[in-house]
């Protein structure tokens, strides 16, 4: 599913979905990217949602993952191999495809929404 990438995430920065967050506990290597309408509304992971992403943090097993594909930055779930990572697209068809550490734009490791159903 595509992410659209918000910025760096800095203290002060203003978003329904952060209210409550301390956004303190996070690394300076972290950024903040909103789910896609691709998502839909149903599942983990749906459109609209805030996701904290970590540049800096190597991706394991099972993580969520940004990859910039085709030009667009996207969220995959990543199953790690030794030194390599399937990429498993999160939503549509379910072809994986091969990476390395150095394609990944980053790890998540935070999610918010914006409204509780």
């Amino acid at each position: 599913m595509r992410v659209i990438y918000l910025g760096p995430l800095v203290a002060g920065m203003k978003h329904p979905a952060l209210a409550g967050y301390d956004l303190s506990q996070f690394a300076p290597s972290c950024y903040l990217v909103e789910v896609g309408e691709d998502a839909g509304v149903c599942g983990p992971v749906i459109e609209g949602d805030l996701l904290v992403v970590d540049e800096a943090r190597p991706a394991q097993h099972a993580d969520l993952v940004v990859v910039e594909r085709e030009g667009e930055q996207r969220l995959f779930k990543g199953h790690r191999i030794g030194g390599r990572i399937r990429l498993i697209p999160t939503v549509g068809p379910r072809e994986s495809v091969w990476a390395r550490q150095s394609d990944l734009r980053g790890v998540v490791v935070s999610q918010a929404r914006r409204y509780a159903w």
